[in-house]
């Protein structure tokens, strides 16, 4: 795993889903890896009450009944929609889900502008075509196909993204549970076998771009993802990634509590000035979720890792907040402005602590950037 730049969520967690499985006795749908109970558990952590003989860790932060409702849609004949705002966890819930499920989470088809029905389906390789011809040999099968013959978790990304013909190829797969190859003579249709699904994730900002029709609609059960509002939750959610970032990159570097703090505050406060905006002009573009805040602090890290003093500081922080933040100019430079102004300068007079170095450290960088 060490050579791996990301290693997915079944090699990551190996040893873990390893031992799960080997104390698993509670019944599994179709050929799941994992049980319902330990699906549950093996994503949100576990507890004392649960008796296990060894701590299994919290890998998604939200609502347990989120993750309930996903893992009976899966056990079902329906497929899973998870949508909601960026950085909210989507993406990491569904690798998760099938690298538990499947031990397999890389059947993955990336939903974009470009995105053919090829790209759900399959396609041909050309020169075996031109020597042989048409064969079950020379296609290609696409992820879904894969998943399909293997019985496993398939994954779409972004599905909005993609056009109206892909989702109306995506429609008959989910129908059906099969795909038709007429250019076969024989063994023209594949077939899923059981515990075949799909998890599909929306960015509910796209809402427009490719909105999914009536019928393919009716073949997801839509689980909706909530931005982390909880301050704790949030600050474990940061944590545990800043913590993963640290280990791959083996760096020894402590994130005061403090600074943290900080952190989750701007973001608090920034999130609050853009919900009573009076236009998409005052608002930052950026969407200040969590996932972005994990950015920001990433940032810091690696900067005091690389240039600073191996050791995070308030300026630095505050120089990683700027800059990840401000995409527009002058419009996000100048909502930042007057965030330091308005609020920043107040607080650090106020409270002091980590405050007048956040702030000053903010300033040069809105002055660099200007």
């Amino acid at each position: 795993m060490s050579d791996l730049l990301r290693a997915p969520a079944e090699i990551k967690y190996a040893e873990e889903l390893d031992w799960l499985e080997s104390v698993d006795e509670n019944p599994k749908p179709f050929a799941w890896r994992l049980s319902p109970k330990m699906l549950r558990l093996f994503i949100l952590g576990s507890e004392r009450a649960d008796g296990l003989d060894r701590e299994v860790s919290q890998k998604w932060f939200g609502d347990r009944s989120i993750v309930e409702r996903a893992i009976v849609t899966l056990a079902s004949d329906r497929g899973l929609l998870l949508i909601g705002d960026p950085g909210t966890g989507k993406s990491w819930l569904a690798e998760l889900l099938a690298a538990a499920i499947s031990r397999n989470s890389t059947l993955v088809v990336q939903g974009t502008a470009g995105t053919t029905e090829d790209h759900i389906k399959y396609s041909w390789n050309v020169s075996m075509v031109i020597a042989k011809g048409q064969s079950r040999e020379s296609m290609i099968p696409s992820p879904i196909m894969t998943a399909m013959e293997a019985g496993s978790i398939g994954r779409f990304e972004e599905l909005t993204r993609s056009t109206s013909d892909v989702q109306d190829a995506l429609i008959s797969i989910l129908s059906e549970k099969y795909i038709s190859v007429p250019e076969l003579d024989s063994d023209g249709i594949v077939f899923a076998k059981p515990g075949f699904s799909v998890i599909a994730t929306a960015n509910s900002r796209d809402r427009g771009v490719n909105d999914l029709s009536s019928a393919l609609k009716r073949r997801f059960n839509f689980v909706r993802i909530p931005v982390v509002t909880n301050k704790k939750s949030e600050a474990e959610i940061v944590r545990f990634r800043t913590e993963e970032l640290l280990r791959r990159h083996q760096i020894e570097l402590d994130v005061p509590p403090t600074l943290l703090d900080v952190l989750l505050r701007s973001f608090g406060d920034l999130r609050a000035a853009a919900a009573s905006a009076g236009s998409d002009d005052e608002k930052l573009e950026s969407a200040l979720s969590t996932a972005e805040q994990i950015g920001v602090l990433e940032d810091a890290v690696l900067h005091s890792n690389f240039f600073g003093e191996r050791a995070l500081t308030a300026r630095t922080l505050a120089s990683s907040l700027v800059g990840s933040l401000a995409r527009r100019e002058p419009e996000d430079l100048a909502i930042l402005n007057k965030y330091l102004h308005g609020v920043v300068e107040p607080r650090s007079k106020d409270e002091g602590g980590d405050w007048p170095e956040f702030l000053d450290g903010g300033r040069d960088a809105i002055a660099t950037l200007s």
